[in-house]
């Protein structure tokens, strides 16, 4: 069984969204762009628990918090379809009369009239379940159904129960956070999902429950409490009758099956003796050691499910958030993750990592890596961690010529924001994350690769041959270039001397330059240039830009970092920013009236 389409209107910061997803896959993009959206629809179609909560949605869950329906127009619905498909035999068993057909080649329902063409190996069974969620202006409530879509295809719709749920094997784990949830009874935890699994419901609410009632704390006169107690309700009896407030006391606490699905967790051995400790007190190793026990467990009791885990890599080392992954997949019919662990990415093949981007208006779109000819799949894999995972994870990238630029450019930000923050602004504030390009004939190959997926692309190098810039600006939205030969020209044709000297006594300078340069400070210029050169790859130029005051730093390179903060933060127009401000001024004035 696996989820081959879903579809979400309305539904948080989700407008509009039309996903395909593959057997396993990684969904990944910048934070709080839907990843965890995605998961909660899901949930909401397919958790069997879910919609036992109370309230099912509320008004965080529409779409800009628009829940209440204008005059005349019917209420704003939050509408979730899953389309199941690879059905096994007991599945299409019990959901005979709603089962459809799958093209898995065209991504579309079979739409000829069986037994026509069903045959073809590309053809499966398919089932369509869809979530409602709505406010009900006369109850003054939120609501929320799950139905069979197909049934609604016809007017009606058939409801798709607890138990039906049951039957298609979802489950969601929202994180393991260094498994602070595996063995309570949390729902959703692993403990409670293998419980599930077994279809084993503990009856021990009631009695645990009784068992914390009758137990009287602190009735021990010699504690000195009841007989505070005692005299509390003798003043309650000079003002009230005699029936009200009888007999304060003490118990252990007022929990209900809620909290103690909380509370209640395994206690485990920390040593050769009797002392046990709760179990996320144990070692880091300890806790992802009986992770992957449990979810071994997982793949041991059921196989045909679809698994969806958020973030596997919190707080865990990157051979253990490998061995999670391979695990799950291996338990799974299918696999959904999201990550932001270069560890966790590089697991998956480019045809199941997923890039999510979504508009100002909630249009979520999907899209996939398209390796430009010029990068092979083998550089791709090797270089994943150091060049590809960091902008595949970023909202705007900057592709910097090579190392040097690469490793200066930013640094020059961060002085520049220190010296001077309401001018300047760190590129990583900005949300940038600044690439090593490689050479001038890489860059418009790589710009393009993040351009077609939803990034927003700036480049930054010296001067090119015309059919490079044009290549270039074609793949980027705004190219910066300079008319120097390197960056090192740049920057010492357009610093200060005392610059230049100042950096050049903080120098702890490698042996072949100290005897070429045995006084340096007379020949400043070409001996620091011969060092940028030979410094390339380790933040010569970027250290030099670091101890520069802001007049000091090229005026290129300030124009450019102003650049990239009015492109990434846009001034508010003055007519606007003043209308903001007499806004203020009378709400101001509203609150203290």
């Amino acid at each position: 069984m696996k989820v081959s389409k879903l579809i979400i209107r309305n539904f948080r910061g989700i407008q509009k969204a039309e996903l395909f997803l593959p057997d396993h896959v990684v969904l990944i993009g910048d934070n709080n762009v839907g990843k965890s959206t995605i998961f909660e629809a899901l949930d909401l179609v397919l958790g069997p628990d879910r919609l036992s909560r109370r309230p099912i949605v509320d008004e965080h869950d529409f779409f800009y918090g628009q829940y209440r329906a204008d005059d005349g127009q019917p209420p704003p619905e939050i509408l979730i379809e899953a389309t199941v498909t690879h059905l096994n035999t007991e599945q299409r068993i019990r959901f005979k009369d709603y089962v459809e057909w799958w093209d898995q080649e065209q991504n579309e329902l079979h739409t000829v009239p069986p037994p026509a063409n069903i045959d073809q190996d590309q053809i499966t069974h398919a089932l369509r379940v869809s979530f409602s969620g709505i406010y009900d202006e006369e109850e003054d409530d939120f609501t929320g159904v799950t139905f069979f879509a197909k049934s609604d295809d016809e007017g009606d719709r058939q409801l798709f129960y607890k138990k039906d749920k049951q039957f298609c094997g979802f489950l969601y784990l929202r994180s393991l956070r260094t498994g602070s949830r595996a063995l309570s009874l949390e729902r959703g935890s692993l403990l409670d999902i293998i419980l599930r699994l077994k279809d084993i419901r503990p009856q021990m609410w009631e009695k645990t429950i009784a068992a914390l009632a009758a137990h009287d704390v602190a009735s021990d006169p010699d504690l000195g409490i009841s007989g505070i107690l005692k005299s509390i309700e003798a003043s309650i009896k000079k003002f009230v009758p005699k029936e009200w407030g009888v007999a304060p006391h003490l118990k252990v606490s007022n929990l209900t099956r809620e909290h103690l699905r909380k509370v209640i967790t395994a206690f485990v051995a920390t040593g050769d003796g009797d002392h046990a400790a709760p179990f996320y007190r144990q070692g880091t190793g300890t806790i992802n050691l009986l992770v992957l026990a449990m979810l071994s467990q997982i793949a041991k009791d059921k196989q045909n499910v679809v698994f969806a885990m958020e973030e596997p890599e919190t707080a865990i080392p990157p051979y253990a958030q490998k061995r999670i992954v391979h695990e799950v997949r291996k338990l799974a019919a299918q696999s959904l993750f999201t990550s932001h662990s270069p560890y966790v990415l590089e697991e998956f093949a480019l045809d199941e990592t997923i890039i999510l981007s979504r508009n100002n208006d909630g249009l979520l779109e999907q899209a996939s890596v398209q390796l430009p000819d010029s990068v092979k799949h083998k550089r791709y894999r090797q270089e994943f961690r150091t060049r590809f995972c960091e902008g595949l994870l970023s909202r705007r990238i900057l592709i910097a010529e090579g190392a040097a630029e690469a490793s200066a450019i930013p640094a020059a930000a961060r002085r520049l924001s220190e010296l001077k923050p309401g001018t300047y602004s760190p590129l990583e504030a900005l949300g940038i994350c600044t690439l090593d390009g490689g050479g001038e004939t890489q860059i418009a190959d790589l710009s393009k690769l993040y351009r077609d997926l939803g990034k927003q692309v700036f480049a930054v190098c010296d001067k090119q041959v015309q059919e490079y810039e044009a290549a270039i600006k074609a793949a980027v939205d705004e190219l910066f270039i300079h008319d120097e030969k390197g960056i090192e020209a740049l920057v010492l044709k357009n610093t200060t001397q005392a610059a230049i000297e100042r950096f050049v006594d903080q120098i702890d300078w490698p042996p072949h330059l100290t005897a070429k340069y045995p006084a340096p400070k007379i020949d400043a210029i070409n001996a620091l240039s011969d060092y940028f050169v030979w410094s390339k790859g380790d933040r010569g130029i970027a250290d030099f830009l670091s101890s520069c005051q802001e007049q000091e730093i090229p005026e290129w390179i300030r124009q450019t970092c102003i650049s990239l903060k009015k492109f990434c933060e846009p001034e508010v127009p003055e007519e606007q920013a003043q209308d903001g401000e007499d806004e203020q001024d009378e709400q101001d004035i509203a609150d203290l009236a």
